[in-house]
């Protein structure tokens, strides 16, 4: 009885860590860039675009295309960021928790 009230402690503490977690990846804005720089884009912790810079260089007609490619390259690289803070905040408040390997929280 008294190893499952311990259990059920340990499940409020990372229900409360996960509620925090959420939290603070909302609040959490990750910059990409592509292009040398020449186009950055900022998303929160959740993958929202939340802003893009062009420089102005790529802002005219026959470079359309070129710019399309770096907005994705961009946005992607802003993604991977925030993905690897998302499992990196994921590894502190599970820490000491026996998940099963490969179980997804998210």
């Amino acid at each position: 009885m008294k190893d499952l009230m311990g259990m059920m402690k340990k499940a409020q503490e990372l229900q409360a860590k996960m509620a925090q977690m959420q939290a603070e990846l909302a609040a959490l804005e990750v910059d990409g860039q592509a292009g040398g720089g020449m186009v950055k884009a900022t998303l929160n912790g959740k993958g929202d675009v939340r802003g893009i810079k062009i420089d102005p260089s790529l802002l005219r007609p026959d470079e359309a295309e070129i710019l399309e490619d770096l907005l994705i390259a961009a946005i992607a690289d802003a993604k991977a960021k925030a993905e690897s803070a998302m499992q990196a905040k994921m590894q502190e408040a599970t820490a000491g928790l026996p998940i099963p390997p490969g179980m997804k929280l998210f």
